[in-house]
C-alpha cells in the first residue's frame, strides 16, 4: 500500500507542468486519443522494436461487425554490435528487414500506413513524432538520444526505397495532463514507470543485491524499479543471492564455480521452471540448472534455490501490483466511480511464461483495491498488432474528424459573412422605417410611442401587466420622485391554462382581468383606479402609446378574435364587463422596450433593449425625422424592430444550413422568424439535435446507433447547451445528459463531440446576434453624426443570462463589427414588467407637464 501511495504521488508529479521536468515517472502523453470502436478497416504495417530481435507485421483489419484481424509477421535479429553501434546503422538494418518482409509478401509497391512500436522512453508532441529521451534494455546506439526516431526511420526507409523491461500506460483525462493545453476527452499516457525510484523514492526498499545489480548495469542509477521487477534482471538477482549465500557458507558446501560467478549465467527463464507449483518438478528443474553451472547441489541446496526464485519473483509481482493499483485508483477517481470495472491488457515474457507470476500479481491487485473489478486480458499478438491498431484508429479518427469538421464548418461564420449580415440588417431597418417599403420589409421597425426615458421626477403608484408566455405577472410599482433607483415592486405570477391561450379573445382577457382584480384584493387596494402599463410581447402595430393592434400571435397563443384588433380595447372591454375597478391610463409596451426602460431607470445612457431568451428581439431610440410612419420630426422615439423576422425575405438564405431548414420546416411557422430560429433558445437545442442525428447516421457519433428518444422533437432542451458548455462541468455530467436521451453506451469521445456541436451552434447564434446589434448601434452613431458613440444596452432573456459564453462572444463580435461604438451591457434584473410601469410613469409625467 505504501509503494502504491508513493507511486501515485510520482504520477501527480509527472502530470504537473511545473514538476514534470524533474519527475522520475515522466507520464508522457502519447497522442493516442481513442481506443478502437470496431469500425476500423484496412491494411497496416507495423514494426515492433524493444529487444534483441524485432518483428515486422502486416495487419489486416476487417470492420464487418466481427472485429476480425488477420496478421502475418516475421522476426528479425538485431546483432549486438548494432545495438551499441551508430543509430544510422541500426535504422538502416530495420529498413532492410522491412524491405525484405515486403519483398517476401510481394507487396513492396503497396503504400501502406505504418505503425512503429518503439519501447523506449520518448517525448511526443504528436502521434507521428517521438524524441528518444534515453536508451534502455542494453541499447546504446549513438546519435539517437534527443532525436525524433520517426524521422530517423523515414530517412532509412527513403534510402532503401521502401519485450524485456516493464512499463504501463493508461487512458488519462486531458484536464489532468498539464503538459498539454486541452481539457476535454482522454489521452493515453505512457507512465515510463521503470524509472520509478530514480530520485531515491525507493531507497528504503532496495537491498544490497539491488544496488549490486544497478552498479553492474549499462545505465547505473537509472530504471531502478525496472531492475527490481523485469525479466532482464530477475535471473541476475537470483544468481547474486546464490553467490552471496555460498560465500557465507550457506550453500554448495561454500564452493562457487566459474559459471556461477559469470554475469548472466543464471537466466530468467530458469526461474520459470524452478518456481513451480509442482514442487518435485521445480526441484528437479533446480537441480538440472545448478548442475549446468558446474555445481554439485544437495536436496537442501535445491530447496533453497527454489525459495530464492520464489522470493525474487513474488517481490516483482507484488511491486508491479502496487504501481498498477495507483493507476487504477487514478482512473477510478477521474471517473468519480464508487466501483471501477476495467480491463488491463498485458504482455511480456515474465507475465506469460512464469507459471505463478500472473496469479500473484492478480491476487495482490485485488487485495489492494477490493473496490475495483479488474479483468486481465493477455495480449496474444504483442504490441506490433497494437501499433497497427493505433494507426488504424488514427486513420479512422482523421477521416471522421475531417467529415465532422466539414459539416460543422457550414455553421462557422467568417468576419466577412458577419459584416454582410450587419449590412443586410441595416438595409432592412431602412426599408422598415420607410413608408414605401414598410409593407414588404421583413424587419417591421414598429414605432413604440415611447418618446423619453425616465428623468427621475416621475412619482406615483402604477400597475403593470407582463404577458408573453404561458404565465403572466401583475405588478405594483411605486415610483418616488427624485429618488432614482428607488422604485418599489410587488408582484404575483398567474398561469394561463392552455385552453384559454387557444380559446376566444374574450375568455383570455376576462381571465387577465380576473387576475388583476385578485391582485388588487391581495394588495388591499380593491377597486383602486391606477395607470397601467401592459407589456405585451407579441408583434403589434401602434399609432400611439395607448394602442396596440396585434399583427399575429406567436409563442403558442391562438386566441380567436384578437389578431387585427387593439389589445388595449380588448382589455378595457373586459374591465368594463367586470365593473370592479378602472384603468385611467394604459400604455402598451413591447418587452424589449420595457427592458430598455427598466435599465434606463438605472442608467440614463441605456437607449437599446435586447431580448435573447425563448425568442429574440431588439428596440432602440430612433430619430423622429427618420420614422416615416409617424408625424413629426422632433426628438426621438423607441422602435420595436421585431428583428426575429429578419431573413423571412431570403436575407439569410446563403448562411442557412440544411439543419436550419429542417428546424424551420418542422416548426409551427415555416418560413417565418428565420433570424430568431438561428439565435433563440426555442430552437438552438433543436439545431444541435439534428446535427447529432446526422452525425450518428453517418457513423461519426454514438457508434452509429440512434436512440429513439433522440428522434423526438424538442427532447434536446436548449438549457442542455448552457449546462454542457459550463466550464466547471465534467464530461461525466455530459454523459448523464446523453443517458437521459437514451444514449446509454456513449463514450468520452462522444461527449467531447457533443460539446463541440453545442459550442459551434451557440457561437454562431451569439455572433449573429452581435452582427444585428452592430447594425443598430452604428446606425444610432451615424444618425447623431458622431465619430465615437457610447451607449448602454439593456438585456433580458434566459439564453443571454444562463449560457456561459453567449454574452462574451456576442460582445466580441459587436466590438469587432462596430469599432467606433463603446457599448456597455446591463442585465435587466426586474424584467420588462417594471419597464411598462416606468413608461406609464413617464407618459403620465409628460401628460401632466403638457397640462401645466
Amino acid at each position: 500500500m505504501d509503494v502504491s501511495i508513493r507511486f501515485r504521488r510520482e504520477m501527480d508529479k509527472g502530470l504537473c507542468r511545473d514538476t514534470n521536468p524533474t519527475a522520475a515517472v515522466r507520464m508522457l502523453p502519447t497522442f493516442v486519443l481513442s481506443t478502437p470502436d470496431g469500425t476500423e478497416q484496412g491494411e497496416f504495417l507495423a514494426l515492433d522494436l524493444g529487444g534483441a530481435n524485432f518483428r515486422v507485421l502486416l495487419v489486416k483489419v476487417m470492420a464487418d461487425g466481427e472485429q476480425k484481424v488477420e496478421m502475418e509477421n516475421q522476426i528479425y535479429d538485431i546483432p549486438e554490435h548494432l545495438m551499441r553501434g551508430s543509430g544510422t546503422e541500426l535504422f538502416d538494418h530495420i529498413a532492410d528487414c522491412l524491405a525484405n518482409f515486403l519483398e517476401k509478401l510481394g507487396i513492396k509497391d503497396k503504400k501502406l500506413p505504418l505503425g512503429f512500436t518503439f519501447s523506449f522512453p520518448c517525448q511526443q508532441t504528436k502521434l507521428d513524432e517521438s524524441v528518444l529521451l534515453s536508451w534502455t534494455k542494453a541499447f546504446k546506439s549513438s546519435g539517437v538520444e534527443g532525436k525524433d526516431v520517426v524521422s530517423l526511420l523515414r530517412k532509412s526507409i527513403k534510402k532503401r526505397g521502401v519485450r524485456t523491461g516493464t512499463n504501463a500506460c493508461y487512458m488519462e483525462q486531458m484536464r489532468n495532463i498539464e503538459l498539454l493545453d486541452a481539457d476535454e476527452g482522454r489521452m493515453c499516457v505512457n507512465t515510463e514507470w521503470g524509472a520509478f525510484g530514480d530520485d531515491g523514492t525507493l531507497e528504503d526498499l532496495r537491498t544490497d543485491i539491488d544496488r549490486e545489480i544497478d552498479a553492474g548495469s549499462l545505465n547505473p542509477g537509472k530504471q531502478l524499479f525496472e531492475k527490481m521487477i523485469s525479466g532482464m534482471y530477475m535471473g541476475e538477482l537470483v544468481r547474486l543471492i546464490l553467490v552471496r549465500m555460498t560465500r557465507e557458507q550457506l550453500l554448495f558446501q561454500a564452493k562457487t564455480t566459474a559459471e556461477l560467478l559469470t554475469t548472466g549465467s543464471f537466466k530468467t527463464s530458469y526461474i520459470y521452471g524452478i518456481d513451480n507449483e509442482n514442487n518435485e518438478e521445480g526441484l528437479a528443474s533446480a537441480e538440472k540448472v545448478l548442475r549446468g553451472l558446474n555445481l554439485d547441489p544437495s536436496v537442501e541446496d535445491c530447496i533453497a534455490t527454489q525459495r530464492v526464485c520464489q522470493i525474487v519473483s513474488t517481490r516483482a509481482a507484488h511491486l508491479c501490483a502496487a504501481t498498477l493499483v495507483a493507476v487504477l485508483r487514478q482512473i477510478r477517481d477521474n471517473k468519480a466511480a464508487e466501483k471501477l470495472r476495467t480491463t488491463i491488457g498485458v504482455d511480456g515474457s515474465v507475465y506469460k511464461n512464469h507459471p505463478e507470476f500472473s496469479r500473484r500479481l492478480h491476487k495482490m491487485v485485488r487485495r489492494l483495491v477490493p473496490d475495483c473489478d479488474v479483468r486481465f486480458l493477455q495480449s496474444q499478438c504483442g504490441s506490433g498488432k497494437g501499433a497497427a491498431m493505433v494507426t488504424a484508429v488514427a486513420y479512422r479518427l482523421a477521416a471522421q474528424n475531417a467529415e465532422r469538421q466539414r459539416i460543422l464548418d457550414t455553421m462557422c461564420l467568417s468576419r466577412e459573412q458577419l459584416l454582410e449580415v450587419k449590412r443586410r440588417m441595416s438595409e432592412e431597418m431602412v426599408r422598415g422605417l420607410s413608408k414605401q417599403t414598410h409593407e414588404q420589409a421583413s424587419v417591421k421597425m414598429l414605432p413604440a410611442y415611447v418618446r423619453s426615458t425616465p428623468d427621475g421626477t416621475e412619482h406615483g403608484d402604477f400597475l403593470a401587466l407582463d404577458l408573453g408566455g404561458s404565465s403572466f405577472r401583475v405588478l405594483l410599482v411605486q415610483v418616488q420622485s427624485g429618488q432614482r433607483h428607488k422604485a418599489k415592486m410587488q408582484q404575483k405570477i398567474y398561469s394561463i391554462p392552455q385552453e384559454t391561450m387557444q380559446g376566444t379573445g374574450e375568455e383570455l382577457f376576462d381571465h387577465i382581468v380576473d387576475c388583476i382584480a385578485a391582485f388588487l384584493e391581495y394588495m388591499g387596494m380593491k377597486g383602486a383606479s391606477l395607470p397601467l402599463g401592459f407589456t405585451f410581447s407579441f408583434p403589434c402595430h401602434q399609432s400611439r402609446l395607448d394602442q396596440g393592434i396585434l399583427l399575429k400571435w406567436t409563442k403558442g397563443f391562438k386566441a380567436s378574435g384578437c389578431e387585427g384588433h387593439d389589445v388595449i380595447l380588448l382589455l378595457k372591454d373586459a374591465v368594463r364587463r367586470r365593473q370592479e375597478f378602472d384603468l385611467n391610463f394604459v400604455a402598451v409596451v413591447n418587452d424589449t422596450v420595457g427592458t430598455m426602460m427598466t435599465c434606463g431607470y438605472e442608467d440614463p445612457k441605456c437607449e437599446v433593449g435586447l431580448i435573447v431568451g425563448t425568442g429574440t428581439n431588439a428596440c432602440y431610440m430612433e430619430e423622429m425625422s427618420n420614422i416615416e410612419l409617424v408625424e413629426g420630426n422632433e426628438g426621438r422615439m423607441s422602435i420595436n424592430m421585431e428583428w426575429g423576422a429578419f431573413g423571412d425575405n431570403g436575407e439569410l438564405d446563403d448562411f442557412c444550413t440544411r439543419f436550419d431548414h429542417i428546424v424551420d420546416d418542422s416548426s409551427n411557422n415555416p418560413g417565418k422568424q428565420r433570424y430568431e430560429k438561428m439565435i433563440s433558445g426555442m430552437y438552438l437545442g433543436e439545431i444541435v439535435r439534428n446535427v447529432l442525428i446526422d452525425f450518428t447516421s453517418k457513423g461519426l457519433l454514438f457508434r452509429g446507433k440512434l436512440s429513439e428518444r433522440l428522434k423526438t422533437w424538442g427532447i434536446f432542451a436548449t438549457k442542455f447547451l448552457s449546462q454542457i458548455e459550463s466550464d466547471r462541468l465534467a464530461m461525466r455530467q455530459i454523459r448523464s445528459i446523453l443517458q437521459h436521451l437514451g444514449l446509454t453506451s456513449s463514450t468520452i469521445d462522444d461527449s467531447v463531440l457533443v460539446k463541440e456541436v453545442c459550442s459551434v451552434v451557440a457561437r454562431r447564434a451569439a455572433q449573429l446576434c452581435g452582427a444585428g446589434l452592430a447594425a443598430v448601434v452604428d446606425r444610432m452613431r451615424e444618425n447623431r453624426n458622431l465619430n465615437q458613440f457610447s451607449v448602454t444596452v439593456g438585456v433580458d432573456g434566459t439564453l443571454y443570462k444562463t449560457h456561459p459564453h453567449f454574452s462574451s462572444i456576442m460582445q466580441e463580435t459587436l466590438q469587432d463589427l462596430a469599432p467606433q461604438c463603446q457599448v456597455t451591457f446591463q442585465k435587466s434584473e426586474d424584467g420588462s414588467g417594471k419597464g411598462a410601469a416606468l413608461i406609464t410613469a413617464v407618459a403620465c409625467r409628460i401628460k401632466s407637464e403638457g397640462q401645466h
